[in-house]
């Protein structure tokens, strides 16, 4: 026999092999994104109660029906009118209580001036329903 055939396999390489690792993704920095994304949206959202209420448009309301009757209410900068009179906000209040009381269905009718806020048309709107009068609509100015 030879020499050879008895000699040590030859090595390739000088160092050993390495046994490949794959690469391992860690979620933990993606599930504190996701917390920290979480809260700050929690934080920077706005849970308010917000009260709706439904207006009817004038045209839907009163286009067919006769507004003989209603209440007119003008809403302006300077401040209410009932039917042509000037009234502070609590006389206001009494008379259409006491329309309520004869007469729980009567209608009423906001006719906003210009330069009148919007709160200040909403403010007037719930004052009259806790009157007890329900049938409340807001009149256009046929002018605009």
């Amino acid at each position: 026999m030879t020499a050879q055939a008895f000699a040590s396999p030859r090595p390739t390489s000088r160092f050993p092999p390495r046994r490949r690792h794959r690469a391992r993704i860690s979620l933990t920095p993606l599930i504190d994104v996701v917390f920290i994304l979480l809260i700050f949206f929690m934080l920077a959202s706005s849970f308010l109660d917000e009260r709706a209420f439904g207006v009817d448009a004038p045209a839907a309301t009163l286009g067919g029906a006769s507004i003989e009757g209603a209440l007119l209410v003008e809403l302006r900068p300077d401040g209410l009118r009932l039917g042509g009179r000037d009234l502070t906000q609590a006389q206001l209040l009494a008379r259409l209580a006491e329309h309520a009381a004869r007469n729980p269905a009567q209608r009423v009718l906001i006719k906003p001036a210009p330069g009148v806020s919007l709160q200040g048309a909403v403010a007037l709107l719930d004052h009259i329903m806790a009157s007890g009068l329900t049938q409340v609509s807001f009149q256009r100015d046929p002018a605009r």
